[in-house]
């Protein structure tokens, strides 16, 4: 599997010194495509002297990346696999940083009608009667372990779905751009959706119900798995990422004037 590799080194202002610490996090896919990563991590570097080197997979491989201990924290999206990592001994504690939503985009004549449905699993079962082009992540990641619940919600089973079903086993972006190019519905997180630029006929149809709502978690990989761990530049970065510095930056993030993450930080830490 590819992995990018991002640092706030490489958007770092000419001349500025570089930092002289430096520390990996896995992040997902969802949250390098909203651009957020492109706002913090300069000033994470202005700030603490520290450069964050960005593995950009999905949640489910992020996690098999902190239990392996090839990074030294991630910034996940599933709440269920995040607690199952903690308990496994993998990682030290799990702090909510910030939340926005998922959000169902499709065709603008929307040939399933879920603009008009009151709920999400309203939503699957009318594309899944309809049998309307969707297209899956399909790559363990965040949201495509939404997808997958919202199906069993649903009462189906995608093992059963047609060719009208594509899993892609890509991350959001180009998942994103299969949509586009199919003409078919997929789930998004909002973020992703607002700052994906090849839109072509596609629309947000449906958002809104509570079950879409996507909560972001840092989570310290446990230094008593592995060693090797830099405790102390994970906890620098962990402050910062509470403070009301990223706290002004997260909230303030928008594209053509809407808001893409709401920062919740202290409210529910564990």
């Amino acid at each position: 599997m590819k992995q990018l590799f991002l640092s706030a080194a490489l958007v770092a202002v000419a001349g500025t010194a570089q930092a002289q610490d430096v520390m990996k996090m896995a992040v997902t896919t969802s949250f390098n495509n909203s651009g957020l990563a492109e706002v913090l991590l300069p000033e994470i570097q202005k700030d603490l002297g520290l450069e964050v080197q960005l593995l950009v997979v999905g949640t489910g491989q992020a996690i098999k990346l902190g239990e392996s201990g090839d990074v030294d924290a991630i910034l996940v999206h599933s709440r269920p696999a995040e607690e199952a990592f903690i308990e496994g001994g993998y990682g030290t504690h799990r702090t909510e940083i910030m939340y926005n939503d998922f959000v169902f985009v499709g065709p603008s004549d929307d040939p399933a009608g879920i603009a008009d449905d009151e709920t999400a699993v309203e939503a699957l079962q009318d594309i899944a009667s309809t049998e309307a082009a969707f297209v899956s992540r399909g790559d363990d990641s965040g949201t495509h372990k939404m997808e997958l619940t919202l199906w069993k919600d649903a009462g189906l089973d995608v093992e059963g779905f047609g060719d009208w079903y594509n899993a892609v086993g890509q991350g959001m972006g180009a998942a994103l751009n299969t949509a586009a190019g199919m003409n078919g519905y997929i789930l998004s997180d909002r973020a992703s959706w607002l700052n994906f630029g090849n839109k072509a006929d596609l629309g947000l149809l449906f958002s809104g119900d509570p079950v879409l709502f996507n909560q972001y978690a840092y989570i310290p990989v446990n230094p008593e798995k592995h060693e090797h761990v830099q405790t102390e530049l994970v906890d620098k970065l962990e402050a910062w990422l509470v403070s009301d510095r990223a706290k002004e930056l997260i909230n303030g993030y928008e594209i053509a004037g809407e808001q893409l993450f709401v920062f919740n930080a202290g409210e529910n830490a564990n």
